[in-house]
């Protein structure tokens, strides 16, 4: 069970989750794009999604390499330009974000709550991410999964988040992921969680002294 907190006077900062929180999923047509880059054939779209997450964590937690994660996926090594393209095509497909969930945040910050972003991400992808205006102008420290050699549900993964936010005390700083995984294992820590399913408004009440109902859908 997911422990939110009560109001935003309760929280003295927030952990975030990237994908699936801030940044939206990849649609169907992007999926059949990078498999049809990946020159899988047409009608096995959910085969091509097996052998793209099957190996995703151990890329994740920077255990692989671009081109080890590729050949796992494709079963075989990919010609240098084919792994660019295939490079570029993956990491657009999670670089989209809901603008919703950022004006919300962007409130929050402006009310002085600091933040930080906590992400299971390969290498790649991280610097895109860093190189963005919302990472710089809202988030204190974002930390990575490549980078940090782990990926959430680690707790480590989580204690170095908390740190990174400089409150001692768990119990006043709010997770916020769109994995129920995720938020046990920061309940477990202490951590207030937020189960984050799309809904803003429950995102806008943990963080905002408005009424949640005073922002989008």
């Amino acid at each position: 069970m997911t422990t939110p907190a009560t109001s935003p006077t309760a929280v003295d900062a927030v952990i975030i989750d990237y994908n699936g929180v801030i940044g939206r999923q990849p649609s169907t047509l992007m999926w059949r794009c990078l498999a049809a880059l990946a020159e899988w054939p047409a009608d096995q779209l959910d085969s091509f999604r097996d052998a793209f997450w099957a190996p995703r964590e151990a890329y994740d937690a920077g255990e692989l390499s671009d081109l080890a994660y590729w050949a796992k996926v494709l079963g075989h090594h990919p010609s240098p330009r084919w792994l660019r393209t295939l490079i570029a095509a993956d990491t657009a497909m999670w670089t989209g974000t809901d603008p919703f969930v950022l004006d919300t945040l962007y409130l929050a910050r402006a009310e002085g709550l600091p933040m930080v972003l906590l992400s299971n991400a390969p290498a790649h992808l991280s610097n895109v991410l860093n190189a963005t205006d919302w990472r710089r102008e809202l988030m204190d420290d974002a930390l990575y999964s490549a980078r940090l050699g782990l990926c959430k549900p680690d707790p480590a993964a989580y204690e170095h988040a908390l740190a990174a936010t400089g409150v001692d005390d768990p119990s006043r700083v709010l997770f916020v992921d769109d994995r129920e995984d995720n938020c046990q294992a920061a309940a477990e820590l202490g951590l207030r969680t937020l189960h984050y399913t799309g809904q803003l408004a429950d995102l806008a009440q943990e963080l905002l002294p408005a009424p949640a109902d005073s922002f989008g859908a």
